[in-house]
């Protein structure tokens, strides 16, 4: 017996039944006695009286018609014997009937016997009850209604029990099979549901970890390839003796942007990995900004540009200081890199209600309308002015996006004809 709703439903059905028994038992071997009740004791003592008054008065006939009055108004057979067991009314012995009267069961039987010995200590009476009136005293037929009932309620209880565990049974059988979608989905609110949630936590973060690492190979596998190609080309140069020195500077300049490459793949795949590691502090946006521009400015002017921060007022949030210095400051030197000589990357900051948003816009090409929805995907290049000569590898947006979101906040881009403007709305209060 493997299944846990049939052990569930046999153990409540078994500890029922014992019960039941057991008070059963009990209840007969209490009351088996007809007598016990003290109404019944009476009558059986007067009964008793009148028979020996009537016997001791009237003889043997006055006897049989008090007897026999007895067993018109109670359906008993009623019998008076001496002392050693001798019926008064026919002279048979009744010592056996005597002794099984006086002798206690556990079940009733054909018929209850109780005898007593009269006041006077003379005589026997005897009282024979059929046992089908004693049988029906200890087992109503209620009882049967009672015991179909407590099935019923043992078997739904039992399903109760147990679903939970087969919704979570599927889920785990769907997730092994590969199906990392697959969640339980339970709404209850005790153990079993808290069980369940767990596994979809669980489900979550391994989705999470599965998907970021065929993300990653994916995402290495196509980027990889052209930087090595360009180092197996420098290489082959420099072994034919021809411009050692260009091919060196190839060289370096391939293995730097290898170097950050693999940084920022490192990066996006540890935020894409991990959203529960996410630290809410109070951060200054606006220390936090003036910090970055002043990091990225020496960057701007070697481009014939400039950084411009708007900052009017003090705009506190809860967040990752970290996560949101990622954010800002690949969005800050995504415009850097952008911006047209001899213009402006402003940078803005204001609350605005329960967000504080922050605004940076560059003077430059822009980008098209179809693209402005899937420049913050990994890796995503817009053909033209935004190549890959400019430097990036496609995923510092990307990473701004999964940082904002990992602040329940949004993250969006417009063109300004000229220019590009990212959004970021960070929320005041973590979640």
């Amino acid at each position: 017996m493997r299944s846990l709703f049939a052990k569930i439903l046999l153990w409540f059905l078994a500890t029922f039944i014992l019960a039941f028994v057991g008070f059963s038992l009990i209840a007969i071997r209490h009351y088996n006695d007809p007598m016990r009740p003290a109404p019944m004791s009476r009558a059986f003592r007067f009964q008793a009286r009148e028979a020996v008054e009537a016997y001791e008065t009237g003889g043997v006939a006055a006897l049989r018609w008090d007897l026999a009055r007895v067993h018109e108004i109670f359906q008993s057979e009623a019998i008076l014997a001496d002392v050693n067991g001798r019926d008064l009314v026919t002279g048979e012995d009744r010592s056996e009937l005597i002794a099984a009267g006086r002798a206690r069961s556990f079940f009733p039987r054909n018929r209850s016997v109780v005898a007593r010995k009269t006041e006077n200590g003379r005589y026997w009476f005897i009282l024979s009850i059929p046992g089908e009136t004693i049988a029906q005293g200890n087992f109503p037929a209620g009882q049967l209604y009672v015991l179909g009932g407590v099935v019923l309620l043992c078997y739904l209880l039992a399903g109760y029990l147990t679903m939970p565990l087969r919704k979570l049974q599927s889920a785990l059988e769907r997730f092994g099979q590969g199906d990392f979608s697959a969640r339980a989905g339970s709404t209850r609110r005790d153990e079993l549901g808290q069980l369940a949630r767990t596994f979809d936590q669980m489900a979550e973060r391994i989705q999470n970890l599965v998907s970021a690492e065929r993300r990653l190979l994916l995402d290495i596998s196509h980027e990889l390839r052209s930087p090595l190609a360009r180092l197996n080309v420098a290489i082959e140069l420099a072994r034919s003796g021809e411009n050692h020195g260009a091919a060196l500077d190839r060289i370096q300049k391939e293995s730097d942007r290898l170097n950050v490459l693999v940084g920022e793949l490192l990066q996006a795949t540890r935020i894409e990995v991990d959203p529960q590691a996410l630290r809410a502090h109070s951060v200054r946006l606006d220390d936090l900004l003036a910090a970055i521009v002043s990091d990225c400015s020496i960057e701007a002017a070697a481009r014939g540009s400039s950084l411009q921060l708007y900052a009017p007022e003090p705009v506190t949030v809860s967040g990752d200081a970290e996560l949101l210095r990622r954010a800002a400051e690949n969005v800050i030197r995504n415009a850097v890199r952008y911006a047209p000589s001899e213009t402006p990357v402003e940078v803005h900051l204001a609350p605005d209600g329960t967000v504080a948003r922050i605004e940076v816009r560059d003077y430059g090409p822009g980008v098209p309308e179809e693209a402005l929805s899937r420049i913050f995907d990994p890796f995503y290049r817009v053909e033209g002015d935004r190549n890959r000569d400019s430097g990036g590898v496609g995923l510092g947006l990307a990473i701004a996006r999964r940082a904002v979101e990992l602040h329940r906040g949004k993250l969006h881009a417009r063109n300004m004809h000229p220019g590009l403007l990212v959004e970021m709305e960070i929320p005041k209060r973590a979640e």
